[in-house]
């Protein structure tokens, strides 16, 4: 029997925690955790991904802070509020929503964002200490998919399994690839320049795919009895109405596996949920500075 790896009750225990965290910071401090989001332009998937982490947030306890900017703000105009919010006091958590529109320089604006605030782990400061095994804040979506490994194996047990990540974007695939090597894990990174991808992803224990391609992992990729990750978020349209499905094609590998993760409901939700908890990290830590 194939275990159903569900998201939506994995992240509501991560929101509790949080919950219960800022509620002592508040009685501690006699101020809520504070989470600033940036929203420039009218990208309607942003909207609907700032929507809900702003309701998450104010359900969590958390002091929910929204700058949204037009689609035609300067980079000026937004390194300006970037250097407010790394100065406010109030401030422990930043978060500008990518992508940003075309004139405005991500990485610019990545490194802008004070490493202790960087609620999203990508600065190259947090991306280095993630690299070297140091305290940081880990991006979202692999923190999530981590804790999600850990309802499956226990904390600690994933010593010694092979794991193959497919894909090797900056935001899921490297820093993934890390946590697994810091989980004691053997990792292989496979990408579109791996010859023979297939056959390697059919050697893990632990797969997890972040590639972007709507259901290209079919069941001749896994192992009969490993844990699949999905972190893809794929619209596609069938029978004449629009879908949401992952990288892996969940009906048919479902059977192979022994846990896996559905689309959507599965890493969706504890992407949301690491962000809080991000939050809840960076305000104890810029607390007890």
């Amino acid at each position: 029997m194939t275990t159903r790896i569900d998201g939506k009750v994995i992240s509501a225990q991560v929101l509790d925690e949080v919950a219960s965290d800022a509620a002592a910071f508040l009685a501690e401090y006699g101020i809520k955790p504070g989470l600033a989001v940036v929203l420039v332009g009218e990208d309607p998937a942003s909207q609907v991904y700032v929507r809900n982490k702003i309701a998450r947030a104010t359900e969590s306890g958390l002091n929910s802070i929204e700058h949204r900017l037009p689609a035609d703000t300067s980079q000026e105009t937004l390194n300006q509020l970037v250097a407010d919010l790394n100065a406010a006091p109030e401030v422990h958590g930043i978060l500008v929503q990518l992508p940003l529109p075309d004139h405005l320089d991500e990485e610019q604006i990545i490194a802008a964002i004070s490493p202790a605030k960087d609620v999203d782990g990508f600065h190259p400061e947090n991306v280095g200490a993630l690299n070297v095994g140091k305290e940081s804040l880990v991006p979202c979506t692999p923190q999530g998919s981590m804790i999600m490994l850990e309802s499956v194996f226990g904390k600690g047990n994933m010593s010694g399994k092979h794991a193959v990540v497919v894909g090797r974007s900056n935001i899921v695939g490297k820093p993934m690839a890390a946590l697994l090597l810091q989980a004691n894990c053997t990792v292989t990174v496979v990408h579109s320049r791996t010859p023979n991808p297939q056959e390697l992803a059919k050697q893990a224990d632990i797969l997890v795919a972040a590639v972007g391609r709507p259901e290209m992992i079919g069941p001749d990729w896994i192992k009969p009895g490993a844990t699949v990750i999905d972190v893809g978020i794929n619209v596609i349209e069938r029978d004449g109405k629009r879908k949401l499905v992952g990288d892996v094609e969940f009906e048919t590998v479902a059977p192979v596996a022994a846990a896996i993760t559905p689309v959507p409901g599965g890493v969706g939700p504890m992407t949301i949920a690491c962000l809080m908890k991000n939050t809840m990290i960076a305000a104890r830590r810029l607390a007890s500075a």
